[in-house]
């Protein structure tokens, strides 16, 4: 028998049907993995969605976008919510989801428009018994390239959280995206985070020095800490202070104040009298790191008040012994 191609055409399509209703499903599995990976960080201790603050939470929305995942769709965004705040804090609206009837005066009401927060309020109330008030509302719907997420407080109708959660491949960017959404976390809260510095100048000076340096400020662009360093002075110990400048190349400029060890002891044994010094006893080293596009390196320029200077190379945030920061 001799196919036309019309019945070429459909029977193609009912070859790649299966196909593509995995393929969505895998799609929409993706975005739910980088909901539960992103709502993990957040509600983690310290994140900017506090458990406390959250909990009881209502499932106002599932809703599916394709037929394939009608059924499997809702199941999965619940279990995944149940997963990360349990059970007990997590209950499920489903007149929410339907249509609702209102009877009033001999007049009958159907509304199937979005709730409004005062009616989700009321349902909870009546659902909940003796239960504790729920404090926010979740939507968690399913769209065309992932899932959209939105968390709303019902005590204010303030918008918690708010965003699309795309397919994009998930076991290349999980720890990428969870450290962008600590680093952004934490910038907002404004708290303070400990760098690590090897600084190697070889030419036509030497310096070499270690920096502790915490990072600080209401825009994190203040470093401080303390500085260890060889060879200007030979053996020294103080503290350091830098400026992050992120409009010029996110360079670092600042200065080290330094103690040099060796005179120090020279100075404490003589009683401040006689001998010859190795080092002034306060040298202070400028410094200029340039990163080097998106990488741990950058290029460094010293200069000290013992008339030199040095240029080299910056390990930025590297730890060189396992004991170290």
């Amino acid at each position: 028998m001799v196919l036309t191609r019309p019945l070429w055409l459909l029977a193609w399509l009912l070859l790649l049907w299966p196909a593509r209703a995995r393929a969505q499903r895998d799609t929409t599995r993706d975005a739910l993995e980088r909901v539960e990976a992103s709502l993990t960080v957040r509600t983690s201790e310290g994140g900017v969605l506090s458990k406390r603050d959250l909990l009881p939470i209502i499932i106002v929305s599932t809703e599916p976008r394709y037929e394939e995942t009608r059924a499997w769709f809702p199941a999965q965004a619940a279990g995944m919510l149940v997963r990360l705040f349990g059970s007990q804090s997590v209950r499920l609206c489903e007149a929410c989801m339907a249509p609702r009837l209102r009877v009033e005066g001999g007049r009958v009401e159907q509304t199937t428009v979005a709730l409004e927060v005062s009616e989700i309020v009321r349902i909870d109330e009546a659902a909940r018994g003796h239960a504790e008030p729920a404090r926010t509302a979740i939507w968690l719907d399913e769209t065309a390239h992932g899932v959209a997420l939105r968390i709303v407080d019902l005590g204010s109708s303030r918008v918690l959280a708010a965003e699309n959660f795309d397919d994009a491949p998930l076991a290349s960017s999980l720890e990428r995206n969870i450290a962008l959404a600590k680093e952004v976390e934490r910038r907002g809260r404004g708290e303070a985070l400990v760098h690590t510095f090897f600084d190697l100048a070889l030419i036509p000076s030497p310096h070499i020095s270690l920096d502790w340096a915490e990072q600080w400020g209401p825009t994190n662009a203040n470093l401080a800490g303390i500085s260890l360093s060889l060879f200007d002075p030979v053996l020294g110990l103080g503290a350091s202070y830098y400026r992050v400048i992120p409009e010029a190349f996110n360079l670092t400029i600042g200065a080290q104040v330094l103690v040099s060890v060796p005179t120090a002891l020279q100075k404490a044994i003589s009683s401040g009298n006689g001998g010859s010094l190795i080092d002034p006893l306060l040298t202070a080293v400028a410094v200029l790191r340039v990163p080097i596009a998106q990488s741990n390196f950058g290029l460094l320029l010293t200069a000290s008040t013992n008339g030199r200077v040095g240029i080299g190379f910056s390990l930025l945030n590297v730890s060189l012994l396992p004991v170290l920061p």
